[in-house]
């Protein structure tokens, strides 16, 4: 499916929702993130910057899925670059560090506890003393850069879970290198990545009895819910923060490819802390389960006083991808195999003013022939508001929506056409087959 501006955005905004199908689309020639929090990045080749590496699941059962109502977030990835909140706000992947010195742990002189009484159960202390062992830095160089960002471990032979916006400036030739814990370094390499999710993994090299975290399940996620984010912000190793789950599966749609494929999904929004850096790492439960992976943050483009955009940091409104969306992707990978992804073989754009007498949904622009939605039925013109009940409210609403599914599921997809609703049941196709 691919989402196409009905208008470019002006220079500079951010870009609108883009594309998940084969077929490029025209991009605008802003930057797809708004300002960078980092180093300037080079030439965009990915959804996300190469050189970003910073803040910074099985797939959801029928039950899970049927707890997924997506909503659109009404900031700068709306059609044509508007300005969102605050006439200057943006979405983030959280860019990676500048690899300048960082006060090390060593340095400090930590209270010690009058006594030896463990941490309460349920406690952010508790979580911190379970997760922290399965969290690493990770350090990349490339030819286009260097920075930081963070990792979870997910086997005790190395293999390590990340952003692909982390470690895509080391992609070629470039190095890798991850942090432990208990003070000790390994050189990484990449086992592969899935740009249109965001995620990565690596395997640390002659490593053996690691930590492996837990993962959980963020089908099971309530909003209130307190949360605790584990990573290394602005360099910053083993840095702990605590919040809630302040919103479910808000579409997030960060960049994309040279395709036009769209780098979305259905994110946890969260209120801990999340900075440059904390990019890869876990967001946990408060029985320290992996429940997501943070991924990017909203900001407020401020002006700095030395030219530009300052670097941003949180405002409480961070995200993370889904546990249950990341793992299929992640699976594969450590398989070998190539990561895909369910497809509906359209596409899509916010629906213009006056189109249709509503401004909500995502409008149908093209359909692939063979495809899901040709199968369906659907035409140009159609303006899809529902799928599986989930409230669609835009082109990137439509596409995480999607994200959350795999091939081969079946879907009820609910339309307007000629100011009539209707329904169609579809068998969702696979990018697998597309060159």
């Amino acid at each position: 499916m691919t989402a196409q501006p009905p208008f470019p955005p002006p220079a500079g905004a951010p870009r609108g929702p883009e594309s998940d199908d084969t077929q490029p689309v025209p991009q605008s020639t802003g930057h797809p993130f708004g300002q960078p929090l980092g180093p300037p990045p080079p030439p965009l080749t990915t959804p996300i910057p190469p050189a970003a590496a910073g803040a910074p699941t099985p797939a959801p059962s029928s039950s899970g899925r049927g707890r997924f109502a997506a909503m659109v977030v009404t900031a700068s990835l709306l059609v044509g670059g508007a300005a969102g909140v605050g006439g200057a706000a943006a979405w983030n992947a959280l860019d990676d560090e500048p690899t300048s010195p960082s006060p090390s742990r060593s340095s400090f002189s930590p209270a010690t506890a009058s006594d030896d009484a463990p941490a309460a159960d349920g406690s952010v202390q508790s979580v911190a003393d379970k997760v922290l062992p399965s969290v690493v830095k990770i350090d990349v160089s490339g030819s286009q850069g260097a920075g930081s960002g963070s990792g979870v471990v997910i086997s005790s032979d190395g293999k390590i879970l990340t952003n692909d916006h982390v470690v895509d400036v080391a992609s070629e030739g470039g190095s890798i290198s991850v942090s432990f814990s208990d003070g000790t370094r390994a050189k990484a390499k990449i086992l592969g990545t899935d740009s249109l999710t965001d995620l990565a993994v690596i395997q640390a090299e002659d490593v053996k009895d690691l930590t492996a975290a837990e993962i959980g399940s963020s089908s099971d996620l309530k909003v209130g819910e307190p949360v605790v984010a584990v990573g290394s912000p602005f360099g910053l190793d083993a840095t702990v923060t605590s919040g809630i789950v302040s919103a479910l599966n808000r579409p997030v749609g960060v960049g994309s490819d040279q395709s036009g494929n769209t780098t979305a999904y259905p994110a946890i929004q969260t209120d801990a802390a999340i900075n440059p850096g904390n990019s890869g790492g876990p967001l946990v439960d408060m029985q320290g389960r992996v429940v997501g992976i943070n991924s990017s943050i909203q900001t407020t483009g401020s002006a700095s006083p030395f030219g530009g955009e300052s670097q941003g940091g949180s405002i409480g409104l961070g995200f993370a991808i889904p546990i249950d969306a990341a793992m299929p992707i992640v699976e594969q990978i450590v398989d070998g195999e190539e990561p895909t992804h369910a497809r509906l073989g359209i596409t899509v754009s916010n629906v213009a003013s006056g189109d249709t007498g509503s401004s909500e949904g995502a409008q149908v622009r093209e359909v692939t022939r063979g495809s899901a939605a040709a199968e369906a039925g659907l035409e140009s013109g159609d303006v899809i508001v529902k799928l599986d009940g989930h409230q669609i409210t835009s082109a990137d609403s439509l596409i995480a929506t999607v994200r959350s599914y795999r091939p081969g599921d079946t879907v009820s997809v609910t339309f307007r056409r000629d100011g009539e609703e209707r329904t169609a049941d579809l068998e969702l196709g696979s990018d697998a087959a597309v060159s």
